[in-house]
This record gives C-alpha cells, structure tokens and sequence, in this order.
C-alpha cells in the first residue's frame, strides 16, 4: 500500500468541505479529468461520484463509492478504472493545533491487472501521485472558506 502524509495549514472542518464536495475532486485528485456526475448523498456510504481519467481521447469512465464514512475523520473510497482494475483509497484527518490537519492518504490494488502486476515502480508511481494529490488538496483546503 501506497502511504503518503501531509499537514495542511487549515482546520479539519476546511479539508473535510474539500473531500465532502465531490464536484470538486477533478481539481486536485491526480489523473482525474473531469466529473461526470455526483450522487446527491456525497459523501455516505454507498454514494459514488461518475469520474472520467485520464488524457483525452484516451480517458476512461467509471466511477468510485464510499465505503466507509466518519464525518472530519475518515474516507474510504473503492476507485474504479476497469479494464485497468479497481483500488481502495483511505483519508484520514487528524487535527494538529487548532489551524492544522494531519492527512494520511493510503492506496491500494484491490482487483483487476493492477493489482497482478504490482512492482516497487507500481508503488512508487502510486506514491508520488499521491503527494501531489495531497499537495493540490491542501492548496484548495487552505483557501476555502471555513465551513458554518
């Protein structure tokens, strides 16, 4: 599994409004190109968001469901990109101070050919991604205005 970690200068309830709004996730998640759509109860359990990724015109639809929800706590994703496979994606926020979030981004292969084929440079691929993920969520966190 592919950990990454960053503290983002913003409060938890700033970075939860973030991965809460799931129009939101082409804007910082790497390889997302654009949001189809957004099931209405985004983000509980059971909700998806309808996901293109991928470069034109090569990009792929599927979409990815919440499999675990804890309000400003945890997210738990299962992302799909078939025919490429599926993987399993956790957030995890922990307050540092009253202005800092502690975020933990876990990704793993969970079925498909990607998960047969997982190599040091399939994790190191997933981890570098992944920093720059969690670079582009705290950028969009630290701007956003805090949640009444």
């Amino acid at each position: 599994m592919a950990i990454v970690e960053r503290i983002i200068e913003a409060p938890v309830r700033q970075v939860w409004a973030v991965l809460a709004d799931g129009w939101t996730y082409s804007d910082w998640v790497v390889g997302t190109a654009h949001m189809r759509d957004v099931d209405d109860d985004w983000p509980r359990v059971g909700a998806r968001l309808h996901h293109r990724a991928g470069p034109w015109p090569f990009s792929l639809e599927d979409s990815s469901q919440v499999l675990e929800c804890e309000r400003e706590r945890k997210l738990v994703l299962r992302v799909k990109l078939w025919p490429a496979g599926e993987g399993v994606v956790v957030f995890s926020l922990e307050p540092v101070g009253p202005h800092s979030t502690r975020v933990l981004l876990g990704e793993d292969f969970a079925a498909g050919p990607l998960r047969w084929l997982r190599t040091k440079i399939n994790d190191l691929v997933l981890h570098q991604r992944n920093k720059e993920t969690l670079s582009r969520l705290a950028d969009i966190a630290r701007r956003q205005k805090a949640p009444d």
